[in-house]
């Protein structure tokens, strides 16, 4: 007889030591094991087949530059002074040259200049041109994948004109600054301002501040461990370092203050009146004790007359003579 705790009576069916709630618990986690057992047996997608790699061509396959030769003869005889002409050096003086880019030539003569058996750049994706050209100028370009020029769908031959270069440098299609003008037609209309640095004259070029063919900074702005020297390395007066920095040149750049292709302002300056572009920092020195009731206005003696190394001095914390 039990006289330390009451009796409790199960219904029939049920396991002794099991509560009725738990039992049920246990069926729904048998259930759904039962369910995610048929769902992983179920046959799913077959895995595609893995595609074999590409075939090397034979050296069967190649005709050389000679037999290129006997259709193509306007190119042949510009060809010898083409950069590209050297890599008949390769391979102990065997190397090819035409079919280098455009694939091996044997089926297209057979085929009687079949177009579809020889590989066109002026007629491929832009992908597959930057790929064939990337097999040896990977190494100097390896940013193109990811430069604007690059997702705008442009390719090598967009810019470069291996046979017939207009230009006398990097094959290029047109000399700078006209090849860089066919596309951004904003800029042109910029370096043509009032105020601009020297592109048009042919003092400096798109591609000393530029490197059209990628980088990790935007604008396809040449990468140095210091912003600045872009604009430095010609404007050697403001280089610096300097004992007292201005803090924007060396936390906004060059470009906090100056438009770097052109203005209608002086010194290509963002805004025509100096002190309202130092106002936009120091918008407290308008009516202060040192510089006066309205020092700090539109109309009042600009900033730098006082403050002549506005760049940086190594003898005034205020940059004053």
């Amino acid at each position: 007889m039990h006289t330390k705790r009451p009796v409790t009576r199960l219904p029939i069916d049920a396991v002794p030591g099991f509560l009725p709630d738990l039992r049920a618990i246990w069926i729904l986690l048998l259930g759904a094991g039962i369910l995610c057992a048929s769902a992983l047996a179920a046959p799913g997608p077959k895995p595609q087949a893995l595609k074999a790699p590409a075939k090397a061509p034979a050296a069967s396959d190649f005709v050389g530059p000679e037999t290129c030769a006997t259709c193509h003869e306007a190119v042949a005889k510009g060809f010898a002074n083409n950069p590209h002409s050297k890599m008949v050096l390769m391979h102990g003086d065997k190397g090819i040259t035409c079919e280098n880019c455009h694939g091996p030539g044997k089926a297209h003569v057979e085929g009687g200049g079949d177009v579809t058996k020889i590989f066109n750049p002026a007629k491929a994706p832009a992908q597959q041109v930057v790929a064939t050209c990337e097999k040896c100028h990977a190494g100097t370009h390896p940013n193109f994948d990811r430069s604007p020029h690059a997702k705008a769908g442009l390719s090598c031959i967009s810019c470069h004109s291996v046979h017939q270069s207009k230009a006398n440098t990097k094959l290029l299609k047109a000399s700078q600054p006209a090849l860089c003008y066919q596309c951004h037609t904003d800029l042109k209309a910029q370096l043509h301002m009032p105020f601009h640095h020297p592109v048009n004259e042919g003092v400096v070029s798109c591609s000393d501040c530029h490197d059209v063919h990628g980088t990790f900074q935007p604008n396809n702005l040449r990468n140095t461990a210091d912003q600045n020297m872009i604009c430095v390395k010609c404007h050697t007066d403001v280089r610096g370092p300097f004992v007292y920095e201005h803090m924007p040149v060396k936390a906004e750049g060059c470009l906090a203050c100056h438009s770097p292709h052109g203005s209608q302002n002086a010194r290509l300056l963002n805004m025509p009146n100096i002190n309202v572009l130092c106002n936009q920092c120091h918008s407290a020195v308008g009516a202060d004790t040192v510089h006066g009731q309205g020092q700090g206005s539109s109309d009042s003696v600009p900033c730098t007359s006082c403050h002549t190394y506005i760049h940086g001095s190594n003898i005034n914390p205020a940059f004053l003579r």
